[in-house]
């Protein structure tokens, strides 16, 4: 079996992601991607309720919805590093940095690899099976077998 680009370029994703986790830690990244899903949630949820108090200062109606729904996801995200550095220091200062560590190497590698299926998902929307980098990829396949069966 040998590799094309692709198959290394998937490779140097799931490898720097790893490593990525491997130095913040499983909790530190697990709690940031919850902080960055709980900024969506917040900003979707209540950025029309904050905009009608940005009419004072902001007169499109539209501009007030973005401004708040910014407003709101930027301060969620300020308080969840917060929570995530305090959290993450009680982790430091418990001894459980190795394990933490290690776990966050394996769900750098599994972010990394659903990170490579998305993408694989949708470039296969796009005319590319006929291309020889996408044919000759050892790698690709595989994770095609995963996007398909996520589609369905």
């Amino acid at each position: 079996m040998t590799f094309t680009w692709v198959d290394w370029a998937f490779i140097a994703v799931v490898v720097i992601s790893s490593l990525i986790s491997l130095k913040r830690g499983f909790v530190k990244e697990a709690l940031s991607l919850l902080t960055w899903i709980i900024a969506g949630v917040v900003a979707w949820m209540f950025g029309g309720a904050l905009s009608h108090h940005l009419a004072e200062f902001i007169s499109t109606p539209s501009f007030q919805v973005i401004a708040a729904c910014v407003i709101l996801f930027v301060v969620t995200l300020l308080v969840g590093a917060l929570i995530n550095f305090l959290i993450g220091e009680l982790v430091r200062v418990t001894g459980l940095s190795g394990t933490d560590r290690f776990l966050g190497m394996v769900f750098g590698a599994a972010r990394g690899g659903l990170l490579i299926v998305v993408l694989v998902g949708l470039l296969s929307l796009a005319p590319v099976q006929q291309d020889p980098w996408w044919r000759e990829s050892a790698l690709l396949p595989h994770f095609l077998l995963v996007a398909d069966w996520s589609k369905n």
